[in-house]
């Protein structure tokens, strides 16, 4: 396959642009057209990018020189449009969370293996180098026999961000509030790394925003198959916002990424690479008060699903992978909502068999 995959993007929200700017970057792509419900922001949003504005979803999806739609309409939505676009033959890069219900994720993971199609979830922070240094860490055993491990996103926002969109901080479109939509990076990131926890205890809470349905602050205390116990704390009501946080330790090192910079990066047992990955200057980041996500993860981790498209590679991060930060934020509420442990079964084998 020499020519680029052609791209479309199902919903012109903010996040929408992050993708049409991180398409421009990435080789073997080309942005050709978006849809959105609303058709005087869809036009605006193909004039800015320089691409057709469809006049509905079945036009955009049945267009033979569209490979790839990226869903990036209110997660309550996700499914929606991906199980049109996967039945029409379209591979799918859906924006995080994959979906907010777990039955609707199985039915999207069933009607791509169903179409031979493939399903990507962005979580773009897994493709930074201090993630991926971090990971890699974890995965050579470095810090010995795990104890805490913890991710914290204390972020803000104003009352007029929720505002701004009618389904932020709803239970049917945002799937809940700073866990489910800002904190499940720092859940994936966490799960990525360490593993499903095994038990959840939690608490939520309205703090700043009383006009929202979900809470704008959880906090969780979890336990790891392996023993280790860790932390999980989400808020929109920290002003005026501080960077994510992801805390590894164990009895032979310690690490803490903030954002993208490994601020402490010590083991019992130095390796070659260390003072570089200490050096590592980070990706410039949002920072916790900002509205929009950085750019360039957007644009690697597009750059890999291109490149295993193309290869006839399932792209990460696979639906299978995506379930599990919603497994674990769903177990949270859950714990939330009856003031007990809630036990978490270890995650299936994956059952996503996308040709």
């Amino acid at each position: 396959m020499t020519a680029p995959l052609g791209f479309a993007v199902v919903g012109t929200g903010s996040v929408a642009a992050t993708h049409a700017l991180a398409l421009r970057r990435v080789a073997g792509a080309r942005l050709l057209a978006a849809w959105s419900p609303d058709p005087a922001r869809c036009a605006a949003f193909a004039r800015t990018h320089g691409i057709d504005a469809a006049g509905d979803l079945g036009a955009l999806i049945r267009r033979d020189d569209v490979d790839v739609v990226c869903v990036t309409t209110p997660s309550g939505l996700h499914a929606e449009s991906a199980l049109a676009a996967l039945a029409a033959g379209k591979h799918v890069v859906c924006e995080k969370p994959i979906e907010v219900r777990e039955d609707r994720i199985d039915a999207m993971i069933a009607v791509a293996a169903r179409h031979g199609r493939r399903i990507a979830c962005v979580f773009q922070n897994r493709f930074a180098p201090g993630a991926r240094a971090l990971k890699a860490a974890v995965d050579a055993g470095r810090f010995g026999r795990l104890a805490l491990c913890q991710a914290m996103t204390n972020w803000w926002r104003d009352d007029a961000y929720y505002r701004a969109g009618g389904w932020r901080g709803t239970w049917d479109l945002d799937g809940g509030g700073a866990l489910m939509n800002q904190g499940i990076h720092g859940v994936d990131l966490l799960q990525w790394m360490v593993g499903m926890p095994s038990e959840v205890l939690a608490r939520t809470a309205r703090c700043a925003h009383d006009a929202i349905e979900v809470e704008d602050t959880a906090v969780a205390a979890l336990r790891f198959p392996c023993g280790a116990l860790g932390s999980i704390q989400a808020s929109t009501a920290s002003w005026p916002g501080f960077s994510r946080r992801i805390e590894i330790s164990g009895d032979r090192g310690c690490a803490v990424l903030e954002d993208d910079r490994l601020v402490r990066w010590e083991f019992m047992a130095e390796e070659s690479g260390d003072a570089d990955l200490r050096a590592l200057p980070g990706i410039p980041a949002p920072g916790g008060n900002a509205q929009t996500v950085a750019g360039d993860g957007h644009r690697r981790q597009l750059q890999e699903v291109v490149d295993a498209l193309r290869e006839g590679r399932q792209p990460p991060v696979a639906p299978d992978e995506a379930r599990e930060s919603v497994r674990v934020v769903l177990a949270i509420y859950r714990s939330a909502r009856s003031g007990d442990l809630v036990r978490l079964q270890p995650s299936p084998a994956s059952r996503y068999a996308g040709a």
